[in-house]
């Protein structure tokens, strides 16, 4: 079976392009994280949404014009990686570039669910192009079933605007973490992310430049693979090599990403949107982990939240931390 449709866009076919092959710029319309390596022969693997992982092969890459690849997803047996093939072809158009989307090759019972989903992110390319902002992706807020590594993506996924909008004139912006400035915070966060990564069996990589969304979207998504990888069983070399419990240490990533993330979008006079399931979530896995590291000095003594305060603040209010 196969689904098609093409989308007209106010940009150059070169940049049309880019949206739809290079990791930051597919971050910003259908993936949470995306490794790219484009190429005929080459690999991807887009995390799509938190629990769902699209992965395949480049066959074909045409720099401005077209590129060819396998779909499939990860740990799905009706339609597993380079099960299907994606064609998208680019062409100049009146408005700028005309892009058409042709998967061929899926199941006759996959067809609805995945016409339904590149609707869904078409329609979200097509905001990104037109007003440079697709928005948070409804399908992101609250996945299932949620687990630590699952939780993180989601979170992350709610940060990255936040991220998108910090700029170099933020860098000595104060932070409600009373020792960090926005560089510093930054510079932690990706810190602790290259540590987890480690302490699952990941690889550190290699340093990330460029822009604060992605300077820490990269060792984010580091860390969650090799999470995801390793599984929350038994236990990880924690601090001065003691076991820790495998889910403990995983309950980290989201705990830290959510807190940090916080604090970036207060000490930048923005606003976190992460879904309250997503937060009771993630604040039921601090309530272990939150008073050990008090007791480490790692977070202040906790404060009472506002009357009004949202289940975002009342978290930070348990950090030790107000805006």
């Amino acid at each position: 079976m196969t689904y098609s449709r093409s989308v007209e866009l106010p940009v150059s076919p070169d940049e049309a392009f880019a949206l739809v092959t290079e990791p930051e710029r597919l971050r910003r319309w259908q993936t949470v994280s995306a490794y790219v390596d484009l190429r005929a022969g080459g690999s991807y693997r887009w995390t799509v949404t938190p629990a769902h992982v699209a992965a395949g092969t480049y066959r074909e890459v045409e720099p401005g014009r077209r590129v060819v690849f396998g779909w499939g997803w990860e740990g799905n047996e009706g339609l597993p990686p380079d099960a299907s093939v994606v064609t998208v072809t680019i062409e100049p158009a009146d408005a700028g570039s005309r892009v058409t989307l042709v998967h061929e090759g899926l199941p006759p019972e996959q067809l609805a669910s995945h016409a339904e989903g590149w609707d869904h992110y078409l329609e979200r390319l097509e905001r990104l192009a037109s007003s440079g902002d697709a928005g948070p992706d409804a399908w992101a807020q609250a996945p299932e079933p949620m687990d630590p590594p699952v939780a993180a993506n989601a979170v992350l996924a709610a940060l990255q605007p936040v991220l998108r909008r910090i700029g170099p004139e933020h860098d000595d912006d104060p932070t409600p973490c009373p020792d960090f400035r926005v560089r510093d915070l930054v510079a932690h966060l990706v810190g602790s992310m290259t540590h987890l990564t480690q302490m699952a069996g990941g690889a550190a990589g290699d340093p990330v430049d460029g822009s604060v969304e992605n300077r820490v979207t990269v060792p984010t998504a580091r860390a969650v693979d090799a999470w995801q990888a390793r599984g929350l069983d038994g236990t990880v070399p924690g601090p001065g090599g003691r076991p820790m419990p495998a889910t403990y240490a995983a309950a980290i990533v989201p705990v830290e990403l959510l807190l940090h993330g916080w604090d970036l979008a207060v000490a930048t006079g923005q606003q976190l949107s992460a879904s309250d399931e997503v937060v009771t979530y993630v604040a039921d896995l601090a309530s272990d982990i939150v008073p050990a590291s008090r007791a480490a000095g790692a977070f202040a003594d906790p404060l009472e939240p506002e009357a009004e305060a949202g289940p975002l603040d009342r978290l930070a209010a348990y950090a030790g931390r107000r805006r």
